[in-house]
């Protein structure tokens, strides 16, 4: 089975971007000697011989190596930060994103989108999409982050302005949603619903049915430092995203994905790039022909806990499993860097009882972690069902843990 998304014939004479990328990161004294024998790739075979590239890797390479575009700005952005360290990422003014609107064009110029993804305090997906609807021609409301209480005022603006598409992370399209539902508002002449940064919510669905009936998904799988790598229609699983041409996805050890740029104009050096997501290379369910990603899920969601590692993927599907749960969220307490708790914060439907004490001792019971790492205080373990999870601020984004230090 082949473990690349592109085959021999159409990748490897694309592969002089990635000679490049290598090239740099030989010049990175902290990671040259990893790249120490190998040769520069021309094959699938050679490509997938080099050495991983991980997260704090690139942030040391873009470093040393401080990119410049060639035309116009270059844009340095950061993600991440809510489970470790924050990330790095250059690109150049438009984003990479006239090669993404050649293969996936969700907005035309009839279009009336919000972008409601955060603008500004350095995170990228504001201004990627902002891109992408000039590319299309379309008329643009840049609403950026709203708070909660104010969205009843802005949703019956949308409704005036007949708003046909908005775009946003999905636990902040969420807030829209369930805040339009809940107030009995309708949005009948949305159409399109744009999302990039967090894996899709089946609840969302839910929601986008009884306020905007017509509306239908389009999503976006990428990174600060890969850029966008694919995209998928309505028409494709949810999980599941076509690569973009000057993108290579590359299957590892225990599913997991790495990207290498083929785009020459990339600033950052993508060279099996690992963003700590698996997946797998699959046929499409919208039937288009080529491998297509299914993303799995992340693999660097195991935390320590006293000395165990605790899966949070684990607690989280047993978590929302429970009725009434839409969505669940691991928030780790410390001191000195010693778990002093472990909370399990439950976003539960409006008239939804969930027996949070039920759960927890279940929990407890059936998560070894969790049963010795706390035995002799089992009450520092809590299950709460709260009004919202903890988000980063200036994203939007929702993590499904949260490591904090105790005050």
């Amino acid at each position: 089975m082949t473990r690349f998304s592109l085959p021999p014939e159409a990748a490897e004479p694309q592969l002089s971007a990635a000679r490049r990328s290598l090239e740099l990161l030989r010049t990175v004294p902290e990671l040259a000697p990893r790249y120490a024998g190998h040769s520069a790739p021309s094959t699938l075979a050679e490509l997938a011989a080099l050495p991983p590239l991980r997260k704090d890797d690139l942030n040391v390479a873009l470093a040393h190596l401080e990119p410049r575009a060639e035309h116009g700005a270059t844009w340095l952005f950061q993600s991440g930060g809510s489970t470790g360290a924050p990330k790095l990422g250059y690109a150049p003014t438009g984003f990479y994103m006239d090669g993404v609107h050649a293969h996936w064009q969700p907005l035309d110029r009839d279009d009336v989108f919000v972008n409601a993804w955060g603008a500004g305090r350095m995170w990228g997906a504001h201004f990627l999409v902002a891109a992408l609807a000039d590319l299309a021609g379309c008329r643009v409301l840049a609403l950026g982050s709203v708070a909660r209480d104010e969205c009843a005022d802005w949703l019956a603006f949308f409704a005036d302005r007949e708003v046909t598409a908005i775009g946003g992370t999905p636990s902040v399209l969420r807030m829209w949603f369930a805040e339009a539902r809940a107030a009995g508002r309708t949005l009948p002449a949305l159409r399109k619903v744009l999302w990039l940064g967090e894996a899709w919510q089946p609840q969302l669905a839910e929601d986008m049915a009884v306020v905007a009936p017509r509306a239908r998904r389009w999503g976006m799988f990428g990174s600060t430092e890969t850029w966008v790598v694919g995209t998928n229609t309505p028409d494709c699983a949810a999980d599941t995203f076509h690569p973009l041409p000057q993108q290579l996805v590359h299957v590892g050890e225990d599913e997991l994905l790495d990207f290498t740029a083929l785009d020459p104009r990339m600033l950052n050096p993508v060279l099996r790039y690992r963003t700590g997501d698996a997946g797998r290379l699959v046929a499409c369910p919208c039937g288009r022909p080529g491998r297509a990603m299914q993303v799995l899920g992340r693999r660097d969601s195991v935390v320590q806990v006293r000395g165990l590692g605790l899966h949070v993927a684990e607690v989280l599907a047993a978590a929302e499993r429970t009725a009434g749960v839409s969505r669940a969220q691991v928030l780790i307490t410390e001191n000195g860097g010693r778990a002093t708790g472990v909370d399990v914060l439950l976003l539960t439907d409006r008239a939804a009882a969930v027996d949070t004490e039920r759960l927890r001792k279940e929990l407890l019971s059936a998560t070894f972690t969790l049963s010795t790492a706390f035995q002799h205080d089992p009450q520092a373990v809590r299950v709460r069902a709260v009004d919202a999870l903890v988000s980063n601020g200036r994203t939007g984004k929702t993590a499904d843990f949260v490591v904090r230090e105790e005050v």
